[in-house]
């Protein structure tokens, strides 16, 4: 039996890193509900990422959002140095240079890279590698700490979060919202989708056209090798986004950097992917291979332009997107939560969003004539 409908100003569907941060932003300004599906927040993408603070990541339109949140993510002891390295062959020369000007230009901190340099971050590289570009800001990322400070900050401020609740239905009630779900529902003002892979899903149970959010799976392998990766190693990236790694506890994490096309749901690897990872990891280093550890994968979810949609959708009143994050989530999470919650409530900005042209992630951008 259904427990009685409790009222909110703001539902969030999903309590991944998207959710929790919202919710941690909103609650001390509003009563929130968060609602996720599994047994536990974050089970899904966020549970699962290798991630990494690099300020070039997801592009132009996704640096304003990563830089205005670097200093929140350092001050909060969430990174850890690291540096990334994006390499090309002979070939590549003129992709790696314009790399580097075009974000330069846009305030990174980036330089160009010899094959000595090279070599002396990267021990064992393949001689065809000659090129590089040089990220030194670059930094792990603290996921599960991050995830935590969001959830326990929306806990003290008031944030009720429900777990093993799918959301099965989405009704108007009045100028709000019902949202039910196996033994519960809830009332709010305002439906919030943070809903990762399954955003347009939840969209168009609430009425609203879907704006064509993919999730792509991304694979990651855990290999065992010798030489035993030195800690220091950097993020190792292929200009052409074809692979990336770098050293993880006496381990190498490698990916193929691959976006396949999948369905909502428990990704799991292909035996495939698997195989073209570890091939293009060969044709990089001299290392041996001794053995593969682990592997798994994640959906990352992109809107066709490959930008986030913030913003309370054009057609449907009260419904906001917290969506299409990608795999750079994470680290833009303080500056895109922020901005979303004042958005969502109508606060001023203040020293974290200032400078981030809200307009370009409104999921209007899919709809205008």
């Amino acid at each position: 039996m259904s427990q009685l409908a409790e009222d909110f100003d703001v539902a969030i569907i999903g309590a991944g890193i998207a959710g929790a941060s919202l919710a941690a932003e909103c609650a001390p300004h509003a009563r929130v509900l968060l609602v996720e599906a599994e047994d536990t927040p974050g089970y899904h993408t966020t549970g699962r990422s290798a991630a990494f603070w690099e300020e070039t990541y997801g592009g132009p339109g996704v640096l304003p959002l990563t830089m205005a949140s670097g200093r929140f993510l350092r001050e909060g002891g969430y990174l850890s140095p690291r540096g990334a390295l994006n390499i090309g062959r002979a070939g590549d020369r003129e992709k790696v240079e314009a790399f580097v000007e075009k974000f330069t230009a846009l305030g990174a901190t980036i330089r160009l890279q010899d094959r000595a340099a090279l070599e002396r971050r990267v021990p064992g590289l393949r001689p065809d590698w000659v090129v590089g570009a040089w990220e030194p800001e670059c930094a792990d990322i603290d996921v599960a700490g991050l995830h935590q400070h969001y959830l326990a900050a929306s806990k003290r401020t008031g944030t009720v979060l429900r777990v093993r609740a799918r959301v099965e239905q989405i009704e108007r009630d009045g100028g709000g919202w019902r949202i039910a779900w196996n033994g519960g529902e809830a009332r709010c003002a305002v439906l919030a989708n943070a809903a990762g892979a399954w955003a347009d899903d939840v969209a168009v149970q609430a009425g609203a056209r879907a704006l064509g959010i993919r999730p792509l799976r991304r694979t990651i392998v855990q290999l065992r090798t010798d030489p035993v990766p030195d800690e220091t190693l950097p993020l190792t990236l292929g200009i052409n986004e074809d692979f990336y790694f770098k050293p993880q506890g006496g381990r190498l994490w490698l990916s193929p950097h691959d976006e396949i096309p999948d369905v909502a749901g428990d990704a799991a690897p292909e035996e495939l992917d698997v195989a073209i990872a570890i091939d293009r990891f060969e044709h990089v280093v001299d290392w041996k291979i001794k053995a593969m550890e682990r592997r798994w994968a994640g959906l990352r979810s992109f809107a066709p332009d490959r930008l986030p949609v913030y913003g309370f959708d054009a057609q449907v009143d009260g419904l906001f997107w917290f969506a299409g994050q990608g795999g750079f989530g994470i680290q833009t999470a303080p500056a895109a939560a922020r901005l979303a919650a004042q958005l969502l409530l109508g606060l001023p900005r203040d020293g974290l969003t200032d400078g981030i042209d809200a307009a370009v992630y409104a999921p209007g951008r899919f709809t205008a004539e």
